[in-house]
């Protein structure tokens, strides 16, 4: 009995030291500037809060699993990110409701001027790519879209309009935020580039050797 006591009060004092510790690296993450570093430390919180869950993932063949494991760590990452910064509408609403933000934007020159109207454009582009996937006009669902306020959008998986928060239609703000301020970078490099190196499109070996004996290669 004696024994066990001890164990006890042991455990009680081991929870405070965790308590401090986990106080010490929640001090750290916020301090951090490394998104790897965050990620690390935010993993050891969990572990030492007991908050950890695995999820174990099978399927028939290995490529089934695969696919699996990835949509896992794609939804985990979701949420983390969801954690970090809250939600914002998704189905491309998010970035289109942003388009107010400099919607009468005026620059100091031409240049400007079109630099504004191209980014105005491609906050429009993730609705319209959503919508041409499922097969439907995209402008007409555009215009409705942007008709409409708050986190009115469209469903492109059953073809309806309504509250994509209510729908369970939503993006983490922190991908959301990044992919415009990572696409706003990269236009930046490349209008600073003299020149810019990449990758010619592979021939479709099959359609090569389609044609004439021997003359796989020419082009007519």
């Amino acid at each position: 009995m004696g024994g066990h006591r001890g164990r006890r009060r042991a455990a009680a004092g081991d929870g405070n030291a965790i308590q401090a510790r986990i106080k010490q690296i929640k001090a750290q993450i916020e301090e951090t500037t490394s998104d790897y570093d965050r990620e690390k430390l935010q993993e050891r919180v969990a572990k030492l809060a007991g908050g950890v869950a695995v999820i174990k993932v099978g399927a028939a063949t290995e490529v089934e699993m695969k696919e699996k494991k990835a949509r896992v760590e794609d939804a985990l990452h979701a949420t983390r990110a969801a954690v970090e910064e809250g939600i914002v509408p998704g189905g491309g609403v998010a970035l289109l409701r942003a388009r107010a933000a400099i919607a009468e934007l005026k620059g100091a020159n031409e240049d400007q001027n079109h630099g504004i109207q191209i980014a105005l454009r491609a906050m429009e582009a993730p609705l319209r790519e959503i919508v041409t996937n499922a097969g439907e006009e995209p402008s007409v669902i555009v215009n409705k879209v942007k008709e409409g306020t708050g986190s009115f959008g469209y469903n492109a998986a059953t073809g309806q309009f309504g509250d994509m928060l209510e729908m369970g239609i939503l993006d983490p703000t922190k991908v959301t935020r990044t992919a415009l301020q990572n696409a706003a970078s990269i236009a930046g490099v490349m209008i600073t580039t003299e020149a810019m190196v990449g990758e010619l499109p592979k021939k479709d070996e099959k359609a090569a050797g389609a044609g004439m004996g021997g003359m796989g290669d020419m082009d007519f």
